[in-house]
């Protein structure tokens, strides 16, 4: 039987950023969990009766059998399963899918450890301090890299914030704050790998300039050694640190990548290794599936500064501009 549209007609009020693939695919992973001899019941309990025929044996391919429970449902149909499962199960992708089929979007939680901007030299050691409240500590290394330590709003991350955090003064003004902006401009440039990510970083921070302080702020080099959003995966994430991070208001976190030849190649033989791009790939699914949005660029996208100065400024201006 072909599967119909994505969205039903009664589905369209619903936000284009939930797809009904996205939200089948976070009840098989978290229903692939249970052991195959509840997972029948734990099935019917959830709603999703066994079809006649298909893939009926739980103990042959669980996968299968969640697959062949969820493949033909809509999205109108999936909602009130997944909501059912939201309450049995502590899953923050099925939380963040559920929260834009209300409506709310971006990435649920509070930013709690903001590490970024590290030097050359040995990597910081974090760990999990206090894993009720997912408090981390940096145990070794911990003055090669910038910790932000103050609450962030809903109005995300502004360059102003950032400066009077870097100066430890709320009252900078005028020329004082440009002074202490741009100290905290080269600290950060400091921490970037290559010349592709200085040159994105640069043409982005002209933007302030133009726009002031209240203008988001592109971090760079965070840490995402451990990741709420992780947990199928024992809490690391494969990729240690996003290039550039941005907080928007409404929980919106945009990850910015530069990606050189060491992102799908082997970094001596320079020969394409595919395991290596399906790592980052499956990195990016993981990211997205918990609300982040993620934008990649080629390194030689920047090679040309003559070209790539405009493609970076339309490219920002379209991300930052209002919706609507």
């Amino acid at each position: 039987m072909p599967e119909g549209p994505l969205f039903a007609p009664q589905e369209r009020s619903l936000p284009d950023r939930l797809t009904v693939q996205a939200l089948r695919q976070a009840i098989i992973d978290i229903l692939y969990d249970v052991k195959a001899y509840n997972l029948a019941d734990d099935c019917i309990f959830f709603g999703l009766e066994p079809p006649a025929g298909e893939h009926d044996d739980p103990f042959r391919s669980k996968r299968l059998y969640i697959d062949a429970r969820v493949r033909r449902r809509t999205l109108a149909e999936l909602l009130p399963v997944a909501e059912k499962i939201a309450a049995e199960h502590d899953d923050r992708v099925l939380a963040h899918l559920l929260a834009l089929a209300s409506g709310t979007g971006g990435v649920r939680g509070e930013v709690k450890n903001l590490i970024f901007a590290p030097l050359g030299g040995p990597k910081p050691r974090i760990v999990l301090a206090d894993a009720l409240n997912n408090d981390l500590e940096l145990t070794e290394n911990s003055g090669r890299c910038l910790v932000y330590d103050r609450p962030l709003t809903e109005s995300g991350l502004t360059w102003r914030q950032l400066t009077a955090w870097w100066a430890d003064d709320d009252g900078l003004t005028g020329e004082e704050e440009r002074s202490q902006a741009l100290g905290l401009y080269g600290r950060l440039a400091a921490s970037l790998d290559n010349g592709a990510e200085k040159f994105f970083f640069a043409r982005y921070c002209v933007r302030y300039r133009a726009q002031g302080f209240g203008s988001p702020a592109l971090i760079p080099q965070v840490y995402l050694h451990y990741d709420p959003y992780t947990r199928h995966s024992g809490g690391t994430l494969a990729r240690q640190r996003m290039d550039f991070l941005l907080l928007l208001p409404g929980r919106r976190r945009i990850v910015l990548e530069v990606d050189g030849i060491h992102h799908y190649a082997d970094w001596e033989t320079r020969i394409a290794d595919p395991a290596l791009y399906a790592q980052m790939a499956a990195a990016d699914r993981k990211l997205r599936l918990a609300g982040y949005e993620v934008y990649r660029f080629g390194g030689q996208e920047l090679a040309d500064k003559r070209v790539a100065g405009p493609m970076l400024d339309e490219f920002f201006a379209s991300l930052l501009s209002p919706p609507g």
